[in-house]
């Protein structure tokens, strides 16, 4: 289990840990209802049709310190810590063209998502104007490629039944979004293994993930 929140690229080229873990998040989920259905005779309102799901997203603030009030092993840049937190969630990737997709994770949280918003609030200096703290707003959408939306929406699929052996640096919420899309099933597949907990397998422990019915 991830004790600091990481945001992780994708292809796993870089990543950025969080030095103060926020202190809350919101997790958003919102559904669209068809709101052009006509009104029946007899009645006063229309009937309210389910027209999908808004991808979900998450929004958290966090701090970036480099007054020392915080003990970390070697000094804090705050600039610097900005500029590798844009280097993972923000900066255009040529070869990609386009900013990383990205994974959040800490605790049970496992987010695959893009950055929306991105707010950095300098509110302490040195002198010469150098920053010493920073506040840190950050809004994420979840992402999904059409294919695995497509999995998604049909979750009987006979061809999700795998056996995994589980490698070092592996976690369980991982190879769930790998087999499902969806990295929320950690739970059901560590019961369904007889996992006494999903956050200690050890290397070379085949697991089973079965069909989604």
């Amino acid at each position: 289990m991830a004790k600091k929140l990481t945001i992780e690229a994708e292809d796993g080229s870089s990543k950025f840990e969080l030095m103060l873990n926020p202190s809350n998040f919101s997790h958003n989920h919102v559904i669209q209802y068809d709101k052009k259905s006509k009104k029946s005779l007899g009645k006063s309102a229309s009937e309210t049709k389910f027209a999908g799901y808004d991808a979900e997203t998450i929004d958290f603030m966090t701090i970036i310190d480099g007054t020392g009030v915080v003990k970390t092993t070697k000094p804090v840049d705050v600039t610097q810590q900005v500029s590798d937190l844009k280097d993972v969630i923000y900066n255009y990737i040529g070869n990609k063209h386009e900013p990383n997709i990205v994974h959040i994770v800490w605790g049970t949280l496992y987010f695959v998502c893009r950055l929306t918003s991105f707010k950095v609030e300098y509110v302490l200096f040195k002198p010469d104007g150098t920053p010493l703290r920073a506040k840190v707003n950050l809004s994420f959408s979840g992402y999904m490629t059409n294919k695995e939306e497509a999995l998604n929406s049909k979750r009987s699929s006979p061809d999700l039944t795998h056996v995994i052996e589980f490698k070092a640096g592996d976690t369980l919420p991982l190879l769930c979004h790998q087999v499902y899309q969806d990295g929320s099933y950690y739970m059901q597949v560590a019961k369904i293994n007889n996992l006494a907990s999903f956050r200690q397998i050890t290397p070379g422990t085949k697991l089973f993930f079965p069909p989604l019915l």
